[in-house]
């Protein structure tokens, strides 16, 4: 007689030996249909694999290759058009900007989905593929040679980009007057441009067609304008500098007037740092300037816009006497001879843009009118500043001179272009020393400025060039 007991004993080995067998006949299954599968996949990507929401389970390289060459195959006749205020400027081919997808890289790393070396992932990636419970998804990029953009934006910042012009003034009779009028300025957008390029490429992969992009450009407002000339509160001659040119050749005289020029009737408004090397621009042939000697590389030589230093030096004089802030200031190398025919030692200022500048701040009431004059006859150059004065008291000690030291023997050096027998003196002498001053600027007994200008100028030989032709 089957107990009860009994009965559930051989229920549950009935049970368990029917789960067995059908776990053994799953497994069995699973494993043929996965060797089966992995055999089909020898050389093709496995299943649940998508690029750009594309399943390419199943295909070869060579096939998602030729999907996809095929599916973008217009971008060969893609053109990037750009304007400028819709006038076309350029116009870019496919080929030159080597525009490509990168379906050759992406098809190689869908390729490589359950092909890791590591054999716990690779057998992990190939599980979750042949039984579909991961999917692997892959996004191509449309990419293009950036410096093709670049270079062009390059090419056309000299012509597109117009910076602003201030007003200039004169000073006459106790008023101020315009003669020459204020321009606004341009700025190309460059940075905007590259980033709306780029757009444009991203957005092929949604639909493969030419494009048209404008280059934007942003207004540049001018500093000082007419509409602001009420509010300059210029009132009266607050400082001026002197120089005295005699001995220049007459190229270093042509530079010394045309760099005055350029500062005849610049204004710097109150509160704002003037700088020389802005003011001054490009000094090179092509802006007017003609050979005249300079010192470079430790020798004096001709070189264009020799003499710029004189208008430099000038205007520190002036700013000095005005009682101004020198925010940067340099002394030449050595003692030239320009620089002293009125002055002590020590009252130059060189510049060699873009490092090298004179910097004066405007702390005055209002703004600062400069003005140039030239005297032709008495060699005399002139800054006088134009504002309004306050309770400035200003004190400038003499120079002092020490530390003396006598040039070096001269230098003679062969020179092929001259014919033998012929000498030319090409560098002066100078002997070496220190110069330093007291510059000093109170205001309602409260000190606005106190420093010591120190130069150091070193010993300079007499250069001769020897002619050695026949």
């Amino acid at each position: 007689m089957i107990t009860n007991r009994l009965r559930k004993h051989i229920v549950f080995i009935v049970i368990g030996v029917f789960v067995v067998m059908s776990l053994g006949i799953a497994i069995g299954v699973g494993s043929y249909y996965f060797l089966s599968q992995k055999n089909k996949l020898a050389n093709r990507i496995y299943p649940h694999v998508y690029i750009d929401h594309i399943d390419v389970g199943y295909k070869t390289k060579e096939e998602v290759n030729a999907l996809f060459k095929n599916k973008y195959k217009e971008l060969s006749h893609f053109n990037l058009t750009i304007l400028h205020e819709n006038a076309p400027i350029a116009t870019f081919s496919a080929a030159q900007l080597n525009l490509k997808i990168n379906i050759d890289e992406i098809t190689e790393r869908a390729y490589l989905i359950a092909r890791s070396p590591n054999n716990i992932s690779r057998f992990h990636q190939q599980l979750a593929s042949i039984f579909n419970y991961g999917h692997y998804v892959f996004t191509t990029k449309i990419d293009y040679d950036k410096t093709v953009v670049r270079d062009f934006i390059a090419s056309i910042e000299d012509q597109y980009n117009k910076p602003a012009k201030n007003a200039l003034f004169t000073f006459e009779n106790g008023k101020v007057s315009t003669f020459r009028t204020d321009e606004k300025g341009t700025k190309i957008l460059s940075d905007k441009l590259l980033a709306d390029v780029d757009t444009n490429i991203e957005n092929l992969h949604k639909k493969v067609e030419s494009k048209t992009q404008i280059l934007q450009h942003q207004i540049i407002e001018p500093e000082i304008s007419l509409s602001k000339a009420n509010n300059f509160g210029i009132e009266e001659l607050i400082g001026e500098g002197k120089s005295n040119y005699t001995h220049s050749i007459p190229g270093r005289v042509h530079n010394v007037i045309l760099a005055a020029s350029k500062f005849h009737g610049v204004m710097i408004p109150q509160g704002k740092t003037f700088s020389f090397d802005e003011v001054i621009g490009d000094i090179s042939a092509l802006t007017g300037y003609q050979p005249a000697y300079v010192i470079k590389n430790g020798k004096t030589v001709l070189g264009d816009g020799g003499g710029v230093c004189q208008v430099s030096t000038t205007m520190f004089r002036a700013a000095l006497n005005a009682g101004l802030p020198i925010v940067e200031r340099h002394a030449h190398a050595y003692r030239v001879g320009y620089y002293e025919n009125d002055s002590g030692p020590g009252f130059d200022a060189t510049i060699f843009a873009p490092s090298v500048d004179l910097k004066v701040k405007n702390d005055t009431p209002g703004a600062i009118l400069i003005q140039t004059e030239v005297d032709q006859d008495h060699n005399i150059l002139t800054f006088k500043l134009y504002g309004k004065k306050d309770s400035r008291k200003v004190e400038i000690s003499p120079a002092s001179v020490y530390n003396y030291q006598p040039a070096p023997p001269a230098v003679y050096q062969d020179d092929p272009t001259l014919k033998r027998g012929e000498t030319k003196q090409v560098d002066y002498s100078a002997s070496g020393a220190s110069a330093s001053f007291n510059y000093k600027v109170t205001k309602n007994d409260s000190i606005l400025v106190d420093t010591k200008f120190v130069s150091d100028y070193k010993p300079w030989a007499a250069v001769y060039l020897v002619g050695t032709a026949d």
